[in-house]
């Protein structure tokens, strides 16, 4: 087996490595942009839920309902401080698989150079060797014409 069919190969493992990863990464930046969609919402209610209570404030309101309100916010608030650190731990995450990808993908490349590399070098000799057997043949029948 030629150096570049047995490189090639280890190109072809790191390559699906590669793949791999990125397709980890992928699914991380959906769950990061999932979850950065339901910080957003629960933050716009939590604001609409405050504007309306605003507006019932304004106009008189019962001790209980002044309890339920607090209580109420106090879980959106919870709600919200959850989900924000969720959001940290997947940008962490997200951050450990980029770099991930990216080591695979440099060696994937590193690999590929080398590969490359090798082709072009048996390609080199490949030719060499076909003009110097070409050239051998031109000599002998150039021989054998000489002496007929």
């Amino acid at each position: 087996m030629k150096k570049s069919q047995r490189i090639k190969t280890l190109v072809e493992l790191k390559a699906e490595q590669e793949k791999n990863a990125l397709r980890g990464l992928g699914l991380s930046q959906r769950k990061l942009t999932d979850i950065e969609m339901q910080v957003e919402n629960l933050k716009k209610y939590r604001r609409e839920y405050q504007e309306n209570f605003n507006q019932l404030g304004g106009k008189g309101i019962k001790i209980s309902q002044l309890m339920e309100f607090r209580s109420f916010i106090e879980k959106l608030d919870q709600a919200i401080a959850g989900q924000e650190k969720a959001l940290r731990l997947c940008k962490e995450e997200l951050t450990v698989k980029r770099k991930i990808w990216e080591s695979f993908h440099h060696k994937t490349a590193s690999l590929q150079k080398v590969h490359d590399s090798a082709l072009a070098r048996e390609i080199q000799h490949q030719i060499k060797k076909e003009q110097s057997e070409l050239d051998e043949r031109s000599s002998r029948i150039g021989r054998n014409d000489g002496m007929a």
